[in-house]
């Protein structure tokens, strides 16, 4: 038997498939661990979790799906984005890695656009304004904050890259992830020296970059046998976590585009040229698919606002779900499809973790408004469901802008999982709405990966032409469309209401 490994290790938890050539899933394991939140608006977790994750999962999957050690061809690695894993140099974690949600660094950022020349040359440089949630100004995070620790870093990791470590030995990263941490030419796709050099770091800091599809090493004899593996196994390059669900639904011509709906939400689109939103409203990355680039737009509290919902406002009926064994997303959303579309008049700003896309503004905070004493739980529900996607409808309006194509939508990750979130994404969108025969998202982008690094597709193009395929699909209603258009403007005016509101919130 032939078998590929794919491995997202995410926010809440670690996912491993193994797949055959035809992209079939053979068997699935899932870890989860903690996050931690020190102080307000901070994010961190210990690398230690994601590699004992990674070692759980892929000892399930290959015993359940019974391979032996020289089975498994190749692993592919996807991740959490613009994590930040400091390394000092006997390869020991320095202190917690700072994630890609935390907020802390908005100082450090203005330090990077001053120290680049501006916004507009940054841009230049790196393609991207600088952001909190991203690894540069979590560098210089710990080197103003932490300047003991930063005198002890010899290496800086992406989350994939440092489990990567663990398993091969080198230090490698992948084009798409080290777009994220804004220390990347993105439009030559190599490490930018210019700004490592105006931003006095050193380039010994970071990893080797490679193609997505290449291979960046194989498992140390160490690590074949903790996994119960074969040293013949190779590991690919993978991808960050939106490039790789992108992967997985075939988001690799122009006109596809993908909507995820997992912790964070995020509007995908494919470029054969590197796009650059002059605004900084999106990001442009390197996808990874050899040669070609791609923009997104995100929104930080996508599921992860429902999750909120559910877990703060709703634990008697999680108890309950748990005991008799209901699935509560699906009762939840069941109460929010009795309501009108438009909650009527109930809007919620799902700006939870604060927002990226279009505001790049980390003190946003998330808020009802709206409320009347004829609003119910049901209504909550609903406003949250549609307060997320009028932020991905901001995203693809902003993408579409700059004239480019989006003839198609598919949609992927926990929320996608439900026909009336999907139905409502086609409301909002305008747009046909495809969901994906196999949800896999970001592990089975990297298993195809795997796959072309392994030798049993040419290229990553051929690969998903051979395994992926879309099914149900939802037509947009035309009532609820037009009522959608009519709430946009608000949704967006409530923002720009607040802002100043937002910054005051976050100095009390």
């Amino acid at each position: 038997m032939t078998a590929f490994l794919g491995v997202d290790i995410g926010t809440s938890g670690t996912k491993t498939i193994a797949v055959n050539p035809a992209g079939e899933v053979l068997a699935q394991a899932n870890q989860s661990y903690p996050c931690h939140h020190p102080k307000p608006l901070w994010s961190e977790q210990d690398p230690e979790d994601w590699w004992k994750a990674t070692v759980a999962t892929i000892r399930k999957v290959v015993k359940t799906a019974k391979l032996k050690p020289g089975d498994v061809k190749a692993i592919g690695l996807s991740g959490q984005m613009h994590g930040s894993v400091f390394l000092d140099k006997n390869d020991k974690v320095i202190r917690p890695a700072l994630l890609w949600n935390d907020q802390r660094t908005f100082a450090e950022c203005e330090e990077i656009e001053r120290l680049a020349g501006g916004r507009k040359k940054l841009v230049q440089m790196v393609a991207n304004p600088a952001l909190t949630g991203f690894t540069a100004p979590k560098i210089l995070w710990l080197r103003n904050n932490e300047p003991k620790n930063f005198d002890r870093v010899a290496k800086v990791l992406l989350p994939k890259d440092d489990v990567r470590r663990r398993l091969t030995g080198e230090y490698a990263t992948e084009v798409s992830d080290a777009s994220g941490m804004l220390l990347v030419d993105v439009k030559r796709r190599r490490w930018s020296k210019p700004l490592l050099s105006k931003l006095d770091l050193d380039a010994d800091l970071f990893a080797t970059m490679y193609e997505s599809e290449d291979v960046t090493g194989t498992l140390t004899p160490e690590a074949a046998k903790q996994l119960g593996l074969s040293t013949d196994c190779v590991v690919v390059g993978g991808a960050g976590d939106c490039a790789a669900g992108a992967i997985g639904n075939g988001i690799v011509r122009s006109g596809v585009v993908s909507t995820s709906l997992g912790t964070s939400g995020v509007v995908f689109v494919h470029s054969d040229e590197p796009q650059v939103d002059p605004d900084g409203r999106l990001h442009t990355f390197c996808h990874a698919v050899r040669g070609k680039w791609h923009m997104m737009g995100v929104t930080l509290s996508a599921a992860g606002s429902f999750g909120w919902f559910a877990d703060e406002l709703c634990k008697d009926d999680a108890a309950r779900a748990k005991r008799q064994k209901l699935n509560l997303f699906e009762e939840l959303t069941a109460e929010a499809q009795a309501t009108p579309p438009g909650a009527e008049g109930l809007f919620f700003l799902p700006y939870l973790s604060g927002e990226r896309t279009p505001h790049a503004d980390p003190l946003a905070r998330g808020a009802f408004v709206g409320l009347t004493v004829a609003h119910t739980r049901a209504h909550m529900i609903r406003a949250v469901l549609e307060g997320v996607t009028y932020s991905l409808r901001d995203c693809l309006e902003i993408v579409e802008s700059l004239g480019v194509a989006t003839k198609q939508i598919r949609t992927t990750g926990g929320g996608a999982k439900s026909a009336f979130w999907r139905q409502l994404q086609a409301d909002m969108f305008g747009k046909r709405v495809s969901a994906m025969a196999s949800d896999e998202g970001p592990a089975m982008g990297v298993a195809l990966l795997a796959a072309v690094g392994a030798g049993e597709y040419k290229n990553i193009v051929e690969a998903t032409k051979a395994t992926v395929r879309t099914t149900d699909e939802c037509k947009p209603k035309a009532a609820a469309r037009k009522l959608y258009d009519r709430g946009l403007p608000i949704y967006r005016n409530l923002y720009q209401s607040l802002k100043d509101d937002f910054r005051q919130i976050a100095e009390m």
